[in-house]
């Protein structure tokens, strides 16, 4: 989601594009926008070719659970044509997550590398919950009893190389779940073996009372 101020017109104007942008190992953002984007008019009849903008970038659950967002990034700077595409020169980023909003250090943003199964993520969840709910049903043996209780739905919500996260669902709220793996996973092979252990954990733990209060008022 992009918001662009023009410093032309005084006007704010919104254009939404998926899949249009990388970002370069020194962190600027670069946007392949087509000829007709304001966005483009923008910086191209600016005065210093420079106009300022505002980039939202919504992360959404691949799994449909209740509220899909799972974080937003705001991104703002300045932009400018360059080799046929819009670069972003980020003076302020912020990251707003459930547990609140945090400005993250531009070096620290310019410096971060994307998680290794970020392009994974969104095929493996939707097999997880779809092809294995048993599994899913499983590794809620692993989670604080309190947790679950009220649980009506238990979705994965998450993957990344450091652990998985399942969103678990009341009647008139929900919260997440984090479980973490004994080492990182830079590949999908190595996220099997993590999912595994994970699987093995739950195995030998006890299933929850929670649980199974749940099934025996569902088998009534």
């Amino acid at each position: 989601m992009l918001w662009l101020s023009s410093p032309i017109t005084n006007l704010l104007t919104r254009e939404e594009f998926i899949g249009a942008h990388t970002v370069t190992e020194n962190g600027r953002v670069l946007l392949d926008v087509p000829e007709d984007s304001a966005l483009l008019a923008a910086a191209i009849c600016a005065p210093r070719g420079e106009p300022s903008a505002v980039l939202e970038f919504a992360d959404v659950a691949p799994v449909p659970v209740r509220n899909r967002v799972r974080a937003r990034l705001w991104l703002a700077g300045w932009f400018a044509p360059e080799d046929g595409k819009l670069a972003l020169r980020p003076t302020r980023v912020v990251l707003r997550q459930p547990s609140g909003a945090v400005v993250v250090d531009r070096d620290e943003f310019a410096a971060a590398a994307p998680d290794p199964l970020a392009t994974a993520e969104a095929r493996l969840l939707t097999h997880l919950a779809d092809c294995h709910p048993d599994a899913v049903e499983r590794l809620t043996r692993l989670v604080d009893p309190d947790s679950l209780h009220g649980a009506l739905r238990i979705q994965p919500l998450a993957v990344d190389r450091h652990g998985l996260t399942l969103r678990i669902e009341r009647a008139r709220a929900h919260g997440d779940v984090r479980l973490p793996f004994h080492a990182p996973a830079d590949t999908v092979t190595q996220l099997t073996e993590r999912m595994h252990v994970l699987l093995g954990q739950a195995s030998a733990a006890s299933c929850p009372r929670a649980l199974q209060r749940q099934r025996a008022d569902g088998d009534r």
